[in-house]
């Protein structure tokens, strides 16, 4: 058994999430976990939504509201949204809360202790006509570099260089157009590099064990090229207040530097919070974090990798003092680095990408709404951007769902367990095995070894094709042996042995899925004669603040939690002779090819 940290991207509370967003965190990391807790090994799923900076700022201005209330509005949202599609967290909280700042708090102190903060002078943007700080992202200009025109104040998404916004030829804000002026302002900078060096040493260890996709980790040794100091705190007075500058309250900790550091706090959170429950230790949580044989997996979009592979990164080798200066942890002890950045492409609409202000967005919820989970994520998992960018669109999404899991896996499980409640009410028990028999159970017993080595490598494409694959084989099984035309008295012992051989490879089949189709797993375990839940679900919890005198304020808010410990093992198990089974109704819907047009029209 290993212990495994699955640590997912923190969606921004800047609205409801669309399926491009969960594309790249949400149903990779996911199908990961439960399939990694079905093969055994211990983990810990953590994760949570971000709720700091400008932009927050700015759409409650538009909004009318204050901060806090935006983002308790979209963290509700999205919390339904992400249970709602399965996600199957151990924890998914928010980095308002106080023990997210406390995390935070201490992160900066031992990073800023060992000596990688440097206060320095710089410049800040202003926006003339409101007199508030312009943050890098809401900047936008030409890159001094490349020349593309979109840059951002951060870096440039063409070359993928880091920037600062004053190097921006013709910069201009992204809210209202205007030329920013640019000010004098005190902030603290992390040394990346005083960390480079450590930073190199680490991604070139990741290199070797060949498990980073090649986009992933060349990039992150690109960008270490033009590695340069980057300003961790911000002017502005929504976000975590910087230890030592309390009494300037428009100065925060940039959302950047505390989200990645969610990771941990969410980790700690849960340990708490489990010690309350079960009276286990509170710090639990050390067992995935400082012990160097745990492994721990980062699920986001490639416009992450930057802060995943180089960011905290660093501020980890800060905190741990294995920089060039040196240093000591701090109480949370060294801590592990990433074992892998698992980062996926963009999922587009069409040929355009997701876009809310544009009108080109599929909302999770509306998604869910309509055509429930099984049918978002089998596409997800079947035609998402793993290596490179993927198009949605509704003709495929309406064709693999009707001719894949209707006609594939829908139909496998509906005529096994039609032609079994027929001609016996129950599973029935089987006599002398045919070769053919043999074959077909063979080929579904592989499929562990071949689908589970694949997720395991965050292949999803090729595992749910090798699942349905198998699907396909046992399809022919039946097509091939023709249970439906064995009528006479004579036949009656071959029937009972092809149902019987056809029900444990549906049975095996649908363990194969689980990870990917949970719900799903859930129904056909039922259709089989199954009690209860096959793949535990995740659910929604209202829980006490632990720190109320910390943090944006909260008394109580919503959580994602679940108990995991029932989830199946990945392997073979025989069904039972004698377990009743009722004439099934169909497990998928089959989608009429007008709503293709209904939804291109709305």
């Amino acid at each position: 058994m290993t212990r495994v940290l699955s640590a997912v991207a923190w969606p921004y509370t800047n609205g409801p999430r669309h399926i491009g967003h969960v594309a790249g965190f949400g149903v990779p990391s996911d199908v990961f976990s439960r399939f990694m807790r079905m093969a055994g090994h211990d983990v810990l799923m953590v994760s949570g939504t971000d709720e700091h900076g400008t932009p927050i700022l700015v759409l409650a201005d538009n909004e009318g509201v204050a901060p806090r209330e935006l983002v308790d509005k979209y963290n509700q949202v999205i919390v339904d949204d992400l249970c709602g599609l399965g996600l199957s967290y151990d924890l998914f909280t928010r980095t308002t809360t106080g023990n997210h700042y406390s995390v935070v708090q201490e992160m900066f102190e031992t990073c800023r202790r060992n000596g990688y903060m440097v206060e320095k002078t710089t410049q800040t943007a202003i926006s003339p006509s409101t007199g508030r700080t312009l943050p890098d992202r809401y900047i936008e200009g030409t890159c001094p570099i490349c020349k593309y025109a979109e840059a951002r104040g951060d870096q440039c998404d063409n070359c993928g260089n880091q920037l600062d916004a004053t190097e921006l030829i013709n910069p201009r804000s992204k809210i209202n157009g205007e030329t920013p002026e640019f000010t004098d302002t005190q902030h603290w900078f992390l040394d990346l590099p005083a960390l480079a060096e450590a930073l190199a040493e680490w991604l070139d260890q990741r290199e070797a064990t060949g498990l980073w996709r090649p986009n992933v980790i060349k990039f992150s040794q690109n960008i270490l090229k033009e590695i340069r100091p980057r300003a961790m705190t911000r002017d502005i007075d929504w976000g975590i207040p910087v230890p030592g500058w309390e009494d300037q309250p428009t100065k925060r900790l940039y959302v950047w530097f505390d989200a990645v550091i969610g990771y941990l706090s969410a980790s700690i959170e849960w340990a708490r919070r489990l010690a309350e429950k079960e009276g286990t230790s509170p710090d639990k949580w050390r067992e995935w974090w400082n012990d160097s044989e745990t492994e721990s997996y980062y699920f986001m979009g490639k416009d992450n990798i930057v802060f995943h592979s180089q960011i905290w990164p660093a501020e980890l080798l800060a905190y741990n003092g294995q920089g060039d200066k040196g240093g000591d942890p701090g109480t949370f002890g060294t801590l592990n680095l990433p074992t892998e950045v698992v980062s996926s492409e963009f999922l587009t609409f069409g040929d355009s990408q997701f876009s809310t202000s544009r009108g080109n967005v599929i909302y999770v919820g509306d998604f869910l709404a309509r055509y429930g989970p099984d049918a978002l994520r089998y596409y997800i998992c079947a035609a998402g951007p793993e290596t490179s960018d993927a198009a949605f669109t509704w003709a495929d999404f309406v064709t693999r769902n009707n001719s894949e899991l209707v006609a594939g896996w829908g139909n496998l499980v509906n005529r096994t367990a039609t032609m079994v409640a027929k001609s016996f009410g129950e599973i029935p028990a089987a006599g002398p095995l045919e070769e053919v028999d043999e074959q077909v159970l063979a080929t579904v017993r592989d499929g562990f070894a071949s689908v589970g080595g694949l997720i395991e490598k965050h292949r999803l494409r090729a595992a749910v094709a090798e699942a349905m694959r198998v699907v396909g084989e046992v399809n022919k099984y039946l097509t091939v042996t023709e249970p439906y035309k064995m009528k006479d008295e004579s036949q009656r012992e071959r029937l009972a042995t092809v149902l019987h051989v056809a029900t444990q490879c549906v049975s095996d089949c649908n363990t194969l899925l689980a990870p990917f189709l949970p719900h799903a797993a859930n129904k056909v375990h039922a259709v089989l004669g199954g009690e209860g839940e096959l793949m535990p679900m995740p659910r929604v919890e209202q829980v006490d603040e632990l720190e109320p005198g910390n943090g944006a304020g909260h008394t109580s808010y919503s959580i994602i939690t679940g108990e995991y410990s029932s989830t199946p093992a990945w392997e073979s198990r025989p069904v039972v002779a004698g377990t009743k089974i009722e004439k099934p109704t169909p497990v998928f819907t089959k989608l009429d090819p007008s709503i293709i047009e209904e939804e291109l029209s709305r």
